[in-house]
């Protein structure tokens, strides 16, 4: 199980390649052998998942019923922009041109570490995003917490 945290500020090539961190590796289990699924994440992120959880992932998503509407929508447009990549030897994944045009990454890309997966942001756009949310980090907690 993985257990991925921390955020890093780092670059795309013209490539659109991008370097994973050496603190997230190691939480890699042998079993994503160094294979990755990225996806179109939420607020314009991506999400990056290694393939024993993109695998976990998609048990949940074969759970959802085909015959709503809502379940559909999710399913296709998670699994359509879905792509697999793999770990270079010098420990960078490939973005797809698309995805990195829906989330706006260009030059510089913040990666953060979200427990079973790796998201990548815009760094403005997560900066706007954070500017955005109405409620503080302490009430946030409060409500999630809340039992």
């Amino acid at each position: 199980m993985s257990s991925f945290k921390g955020s890093y500020l780092y670059s795309v090539d013209n490539k659109g390649r991008i370097n994973i961190p050496s603190k997230l590796r190691k939480y890699l289990s042998p079993e994503a052998n160094d294979n990755f699924v990225v996806t179109r994440g939420y607020e314009q992120c991506l999400f990056v998942y290694p393939q024993d959880e993109w695998l976990r992932l998609e048990e949940s998503i074969r759970q959802l019923s085909s015959t709503n509407p809502k379940h559909r929508f999710f399913t296709r447009t998670l699994c359509q922009h879905a792509a697999e990549v793999q770990l270079d030897g010098q420990a960078r994944i490939t973005i797809p041109k698309e995805l990195l045009q829906f989330s706006g990454i260009e030059s510089d890309v913040m990666i953060i570490g979200v427990l079973e997966r790796i998201e990548l942001w815009n760094p403005k756009r997560y900066e706007e995003y954070q500017q955005t949310q109405s409620e503080s980090y302490e009430i946030v907690a409060q409500t999630v917490f809340q039992q």
